[in-house]
C-alpha cells in the first residue's frame, strides 16, 4: 500500500464535484455522475413531446430522453457555476447522449466481469458527500428530497459511480509504467515553462554598486570587479563568501546574497532573464542594471506542477482485510468496526489486532506505515487520513486494495530531499499517463458496444 503511487484522476464527469440543481444555495456537492430520476424539464418548456421516449440503445439497455434532459441540466449548471460559456442546446445533447452511452457501456462491462458494491460502500459514499457538505446523512436526504430527487435513486446513482471506479482501476492499473526518463522528461518541462506566476526560485547575487554620475573609468573599474567575483563563482568558489567580499548589497555580509525562495514574478525581471536558461547551481553572465553590475547564482528552481520542498507528512498505521470467497466486504467491514469500537474502549490494542489480522506486510510492524509524504495513497485512503485528528481512528472504508481501518498517529512539517520530491513527481507523471489510458480504454469500451440510436432528444 505504501508504494503506491497516485489512484487515477480520471478525465470524467465521475470525477468532478458539482451543485445539485436547484440546491445552490445550500451549496450541495456531488458527483455529475449522479443524475436525478425526475425529468428536467426547462422552465417554460411547453413542448408537446413532455412524456418520455427511447433516445438510444446500448447493448439493449435504453437511454432515455428525460435521462438526457437531467444531465444536461446538471452539465448547464455547472458550465454557469464556472463562468464558462454555454454550448448550443443541441450540440451540449450529443455531447451528453455520448457520455450516457459511455457510462453505460462501462457499467455493463462490470457487471458482466463480476465487479459489485455492496450496501456498505454505498452507505460510506453517502457518508463522504454529506461530510464533504458538513451536514449529516439525514439533512443530505432531506435536501435533495426538496430538489425532487429520491434516496433511493441517489444510492443508485453512487453504487453506479462506485462500480465505474473499481472498473477504471482494475483495468487502467497494469495499463501505466513510469521510469526515470518519464520522470526526467516531466522535470525538464516544468523547469522550461514559461509561466512566471507558477515558476518559484531562489536566487543569491552579488551588487558591484555604480556610483551616481560614475565616470567611463570607474564603469571600467566596477565592471572588472563584478567580472572577477562571476569567474571565482564559475570556477566552483563558494558564492556566499564571494558576496560577503565583492557585494555592496544591504545584508550582504550576514546572507551570502542570498535573496529566498519567491515566484518569478516577485523577481526584477532582469533577474529572471538573466537566469532563465541556467539550472540550479548555474551562474549568470554579469548583467548591468541602474543599481550597478550584478552576478546572480541559482540556488533552487522549480515550476509549480514540482513537488514542493516542504510538506505535510502523516504518520499512520491501518488494518487491511481484503474481502474475497471466505470474507465478504460487508463481513470485513464489519469485523473492522468491531476492531475500532474495541481499541476505542481500551479493550483491545490497535497495533496486536494489526499484527493478527492484517493483510499486508505492514502487519509485522503492528499496521505500521511510516511517515508518508501528500499523494502516496490512493485518493479514498488519503482523504480519510486527512480528516482524523492525531489519535483518533477512521471508519472502515474501501479502497481497490480491500477494507481498511485508519488510525493517524501524528502529523509533521518536513523538507524532502530530492529523491522525495522525485517520487512526488512519479505520482504527478502517473496520474497523467492514467489520464491518457482512461481516454483511449474508454474509446475501446463504446467501440465495442452496440449502439442504436432512436429519436434524438429534446
Amino acid at each position: 500500500m505504501k508504494q503506491r503511487a497516485l489512484f487515477l484522476g480520471l478525465a470524467c464527469a465521475a470525477q468532478a464535484a458539482f451543485l445539485v440543481p436547484g440546491a445552490q444555495a445550500q451549496g450541495l456537492r456531488v458527483s455529475p455522475l449522479l443524475g436525478a430520476s425526475r425529468p428536467a424539464a426547462r422552465p417554460g418548456d411547453n413542448s408537446p413531446r413532455s412524456a418520455d421516449y427511447i433516445v438510444a440503445v446500448v447493448n439493449s439497455e435504453p437511454i432515455t430522453n428525460n435521462e438526457v434532459r437531467s444531465r444536461m441540466v446538471r452539465f448547464e449548471q455547472q458550465l454557469t457555476q464556472q463562468g464558462s460559456p454555454l454550448p448550443s442546446r443541441p450540440d451540449l445533447a450529443r455531447q451528453v447522449l455520448e457520455r450516457l452511452i459511455g457510462e453505460k457501456a462501462q457499467l455493463q462491462l462490470a457487471r458482466e466481469t463480476g465487479i459489485k458494491v455492496d450496501d456498505g460502500s454505498v452507505d460510506q459514499a453517502e457518508q463522504n458527500v454529506a461530510r464533504q457538505n458538513q451536514i449529516d446523512v439525514i439533512e443530505l436526504r432531506r435536501r435533495l428530497a426538496s430538489d425532487g430527487i429520491a434516496a433511493t435513486q441517489f444510492r443508485e446513482d453512487l453504487r453506479n459511480q462506485l462500480l465505474l471506479t473499481r472498473l477504471r482501476d482494475r483495468e487502467l492499473e497494469a495499463r501505466v509504467k513510469v521510469n526515470d526518463l518519464d520522470i526526467d522528461q516531466y522535470i525538464r518541462d516544468q523547469q522550461g515553462s514559461t509561466d512566471l506566476s507558477a515558476l518559484e526560485i531562489n536566487l543569491a547575487h552579488i551588487l558591484v554598486a555604480l556610483p551616481e554620475g560614475a565616470t567611463d573609468a570607474q564603469v571600467s573599474q566596477l565592471q572588472a570587479k563584478a567580472q572577477r567575483a562571476q569567474d571565482r563563482a564559475r570556477a566552483g568558489e563558494d558564492f556566499a563568501k564571494l558576496a560577503r567580499e565583492f557585494s555592496d548589497a544591504p545584508g550582504a555580509a550576514t546572507n551570502g546574497g542570498l535573496v529566498g525562495v519567491r515566484t518569478a514574478d516577485r523577481y526584477p525581471p532582469l533577474f529572471v532573464e538573466a537566469t532563465q536558461n541556467l539550472r540550479e547551481g548555474g551562474v549568470s553572465a554579469v548583467v548591468r542594471s541602474a543599481a550597478g553590475f550584478h552576478v546572480i547564482k541559482v540556488v533552487e528552481k522549480r515550476q509549480g506542477g514540482l513537488p514542493g520542498v516542504h510538506v505535510t507528512q502523516s504518520h499512520a498505521r491501518h488494518i487491511l482485510l481484503r474481502p474475497g470467497p471466505q470474507l465478504a466486504e460487508s463481513a470485513a467491514r464489519e469485523r473492522l468496526a468491531d476492531f475500532k469500537k474495541r481499541v476505542e474502549a481500551g479493550q483491545a490494542d490497535f497495533a496486536q489486532l494489526a499484527r493478527e489480522n492484517s493483510q499486508d506486510a505492514s502487519a509485522r510492524s503492528g499496521g505500521d506505515l511510516g511517515w508518508a509524504n501528500p499523494g502516496l495513497f490512493v485518493p479514498e485512503f488519503e482523504d480519510t487520513l486527512n480528516s482524523l485528528e492525531p489519535g483518533k481512528i477512521s471508519e472502515p472504508l474501501v479502497s481497490r486494495f480491500g477494507v481498511h481501518l485508519i488510525q493517524l498517529l501524528e502529523r509533521r512539517e518536513a523538507t524532502l530531499n530530492q529523491r522525495e520530491q522525485r517520487e512526488i513527481a512519479r505520482n504527478l507523471v502517473r496520474e497523467k499517463k492514467l489520464d491518457e489510458a482512461y481516454a483511449g480504454w474508454a474509446q475501446e469500451v463504446r467501440g465495442r458496444a452496440y449502439v442504436e440510436f432512436r429519436e434524438p432528444p429534446l
